[in-house]
């Protein structure tokens, strides 16, 4: 284990990043090496698509699949400099690392990236959908039907979009699993749109998994609370 020390959450400011923001532009750097992380052979053989895994939670989970020996392919849409580096960070790891870059609001750009994803590795075990938009505003009647669309289009449609994509290929024993929120379950009132998504992306996720049961496809989602992410401001 590392004695690499961190600080605590009282000690550590937010910082606001110009949209798009970038994680190598945070002062504090995530801890999305993994350095304490033992991984256990459980994904030898499994391909993994995540989506927005160019920063924060999804650069964590590609990383982390490839140690655990997955083959893992990144889509993410703007952020160039950090997609690269974390197909670095993947390689170093032993890794093999598929970066796509393709917009999850747009349906024929899910399918092609997965179809990229099947072509480069002939398979596509588990899908993570991630990619997520958001913005801070404190009054409702602030938040512009541009940036409604957008928070919806990304974090809800990108879901949907991706998850109809990867079924062709989802077999027996497959996952897809979804990133949530706290927001979704408590709600936020500098956050009501991204919220909304938040608490939609949970029952899609129980509909789809009550859906795809008979096929044992299992459909579960992660609800964590805040990530030392760009998108934290």
């Amino acid at each position: 284990m590392s004695n690499q020390e961190y600080p605590t959450s009282e000690e550590m400011k937010g910082e606001q990043l110009p949209y798009p923001a970038k994680q190598s532009d945070m002062k504090m750097q995530p801890d999305s090496d993994l350095s304490n992380y033992l991984p256990a052979g459980k994904l030898k053989n499994k391909t993994a698509l995540i989506t927005g895994a160019d920063s924060g939670i999804g650069r964590a989970v590609a990383i982390a699949f490839a140690m655990e020996g997955a083959e893992v392919a990144i889509l993410y849409n703007e952020n160039d400099s950090d997609a690269v580096e974390t197909k670095r960070l993947v390689e170093a790891k032993g890794g093999k690392c598929l970066v796509i870059k393709a917009d999850v609001r747009q349906k024929q750009a899910c399918m092609d990236a997965v179809a990229k994803t099947v072509s480069e590795y002939g398979q596509l075990n588990i899908l993570v959908n991630n990619a997520a938009f958001q913005k801070v505003e404190m009054k409702l009647e602030d938040i512009t039907e541009e940036n409604l669309r957008r928070t919806f289009e990304t974090n809800i449609f990108g879901y949907f979009f991706m998850a109809q994509a990867a079924l062709k290929y989802l077999k027996t024993g497959d996952s897809i699993i979804n990133t949530g929120s706290i927001v979704g379950m408590t709600g936020l009132e500098s956050l009501v749109d991204y919220s909304s998504t938040k608490g939609a992306i949970h029952s899609f996720t129980k509909s789809l998994a009550l859906q795809l049961g008979e096929k044992n496809i299992r459909v579960n989602a992660v609800v964590p609370g805040p990530v030392w992410t760009p998108n934290i401001p």
